[in-house]
């Protein structure tokens, strides 16, 4: 099942071949998780989400209030049975009509739920292993820090990952530094300075990301910082992980010969399991 603009429809529905998500990526979206059937970080999600559909030009109906989309979302996942614990997708995409340049710039949005089997937040691998992707950058724009529909340069790093054996893959800007992993947001430990690259590098604007760097600011031991990484400081980290909002916390293990630690990375799990709890 699916709520298709506020109707649930069964999952086999078909979108037509002028659907302009399809055509052109003219699309947003947001992976949400409910636990014991709340949406974690809601407000979060969903002001990214009207901040988003206003940047690409999109008509937000008035209808689309913070209590009507929690609405559509809970009511989805009460049917499906899995408001325990599960995964959401919201997208919203323009409405078809027009080549590039749509007819108008009104909406649908599907809804789509599946279960997860983990109410709090675990590592999920102990080994996790990656390396630079350079056959395609992200450049340093505002639409790359953006859930939008067209995410093909982070489909071919999660190809090259596997036809490498990795895990996942680092992605790169322009300047060749490093801003984000194929599955999420990228942060390393050097001495006392956890690190993640701002915004401006052309980085997701993640929901995790914001949660983790709230966390650890509350750590008298550890300095949070948003800087430029470059891959070069990878080699000298004494720690590496990636986030987003349905794993919590990957530690990434090893990129290239380099074998990390992954003591803060623990530390910050159980924060974040303490806080989603509260």
């Amino acid at each position: 099942m699916i709520n298709f603009n506020g109707q649930i429809q069964d999952s086999d529905l078909q979108v037509t071949v002028s659907n302009r998500s399809f055509l052109y990526g003219d699309g947003v979206f947001e992976t949400l998780k409910i636990v014991n059937n709340k949406i974690l970080f809601f407000e979060d999600h969903y002001f990214r989400l009207m901040a988003s559909m206003r940047i690409v030009r999109m008509e937000i109906p008035m209808s689309f209030t913070m209590e009507y989309l929690e609405e559509q979302i809970l009511k989805l996942v009460d049917i499906l049975t899995i408001k325990d614990s599960a995964r959401v997708r919201f997208t919203v995409f323009r409405n078809e009509g027009g080549f590039y340049l749509p007819t108008d710039n009104s909406i649908s949005f599907i809804i789509q739920a599946t279960k997860l089997e983990n109410t709090r937040y675990k590592i999920l691998k102990s080994q996790f292993e990656v390396d630079l992707y350079k056959d395609f950058i992200v450049p340093k724009q505002l639409l790359s820090t953006l859930k939008t529909a067209n995410k093909i340069t982070h489909v071919t790093a999660s190809i090259f990952a596997k036809e490498n054996q990795l895990d996942s893959a680092l992605l790169i800007n322009e300047t060749k530094n490093v801003i984000e992993a194929a599955n999420g947001n990228l942060f390393i430990l050097m001495g006392n300075s956890l690190i993640t690259p701002p915004i401006s590098e052309g980085c997701l604007n993640g929901i995790m990301r914001k949660q983790i760097m709230s966390i650890a600011k509350q750590i008298d031991s550890i300095e949070v910082i948003e800087a430029a990484i470059s891959p070069f400081d990878l080699q000298k980290a004494d720690e590496l992980f990636i986030t987003n909002v349905i794993i919590g916390i990957q530690p990434i293990t090893k990129y290239r010969k380099k074998e990390f630690e992954t003591r803060l990375a623990n530390l910050l799990l159980d924060k974040l399991n303490t806080l989603i709890q509260a």
